[in-house]
């Protein structure tokens, strides 16, 4: 079957040639971001700049009023409608185009607002991290998406960091890279806030981040960092996951009402129920309620995340590659072992960022996925 390909790109790069490299790219779709973190973002086809420096989160459409205290930050970097400018452009050159949301991602508010932001077993904030257990964190999300997709001509939504963020994540000058194993990672990335704690029915608030920590010391003691196994017990392992993926439900509930029908939705997230971050881990429910399933496949480990994901019962599962930096290695044989494991979209990382050199792989990766099986 021939895959279905979306190309990502920001609403800076769309401007005059854009639409022409789009074509060239054989790309089927291109994904705005719409709602985006803070980045700064290569502009290799800009010959008036190097880089876009995005400060803080932004919502890339008009804000308005009406908010709580979780509003959405304006970006004074681009015009207070660049999305919505860069998605007509693309519309009236004939290409379809999809809103790129990202959610819970916003260190600006986390970091305002830390009562609203994932804290873990010793109290420390993630002020990158919006946490889904706070009703106001999914009230904001469910407006953030209502505000973002206002009038916009797109045909579908992509929605990323659908869910918790954890410890493994960039951050300002990140000196945290190779220093926990993945055990340690995972325990460090349950979130311990008060909504939290109040989902862990039955058991003692304090003890359970006892527990917690005691548990990140002696894997960390270890010196493994190899380690993937921890030895929290069963019963509190399973409680602990269950009240994340309550809250990641609600938040995703919220955030698909406020779509609506009429839109193809896809979600980024992982068949490691566990996982955190911009794709975070996959709810038993998520599958069936939304059309496609976009899973992380920069690595050669690629084709195991895509079989997973059909192994939960997935139908659609897109492939997500970048043809940046050294991870884009042998792209074209990657996407032929991803569509051989069950890839029927491939989504590329990135039309923008991806400059002059990178896009005949663009074009070939496109091409590959298309071929079909």
């Amino acid at each position: 079957m021939s895959a279905h390909v979306t190309g990502y790109a920001y609403p800076w790069d769309v401007r005059p040639g854009f639409a022409d490299r789009v074509a060239a790219s054989g790309v089927d779709e291109v994904a705005v971001a719409v709602a985006y973190h803070s980045a700064r973002a290569a502009t290799p086809f800009d010959g008036t700049r190097s880089a876009v420096v995005a400060r803080h989160a932004a919502l890339y459409r008009p804000v308005g009023t009406g908010w709580g205290r979780l509003r959405p930050a304006e970006p004074d970097w681009v015009g207070p409608d660049s999305a919505g400018e860069a998605v007509a452009e693309l519309r009236r050159s004939g290409v379809d185009v999809a809103a790129w949301l990202v959610l819970t991602h916003n260190s600006l508010l986390g970091g305002r607002f830390p009562d609203v932001a994932v804290r873990n077993c010793f109290g420390e904030v993630y002020p990158w991290a919006l946490c889904p257990s706070h009703a106001e964190v999914r009230d904001y999300a469910a407006r953030l998406t209502r505000s973002a997709l206002d009038g916009l001509d797109v045909r579908s939504v992509v929605l990323e960091a659908c869910g918790q963020l954890g410890a493994v994540h960039q951050h300002q000058h990140e000196k945290t890279d190779a220093v926990w194993s993945p055990a340690a990672a995972r325990l460090l990335s349950v979130c311990c806030c008060a909504a939290c704690a109040r989902g862990w029915t039955g058991s003692d608030a304090e003890r359970v981040r006892e527990a917690l920590r005691t548990e990140v010391r002696r894997v960390i003691a270890t010196g493994d960092l190899t380690e993937v196994d921890d030895e929290l017990p069963a019963d509190l392992r399973e409680t602990l996951l269950a009240t994340r993926s309550a809250g990641t439900d609600l938040l995703r509930g919220a955030v698909l009402e406020a779509i609506g029908t009429g839109r193809r939705v896809l979600l980024h997230g992982s068949a490691d129920a566990w996982a955190t971050g911009a794709l975070p881990g996959l709810t038993p429910r998520a599958g069936g309620e939304v059309d496609g399933v976009v899973v992380p496949c920069w690595t050669p480990a690629g084709p195991e995340e895509v079989a997973a994901a059909k192994a939960a019962g997935i139908d659609d599962v897109g492939a997500y590659v970048t043809a940046v930096g050294p991870q884009a290695g042998d792209l074209v044989g990657h996407v032929r072992r991803l569509r051989a494991a069950g890839a029927s979209e491939l989504h590329l990382y990135h039309l923008g960022l991806a400059g002059p050199a990178r896009a005949p792989l663009l074009r070939e990766a496109a091409d590959e996925a298309h071929r079909g099986g």
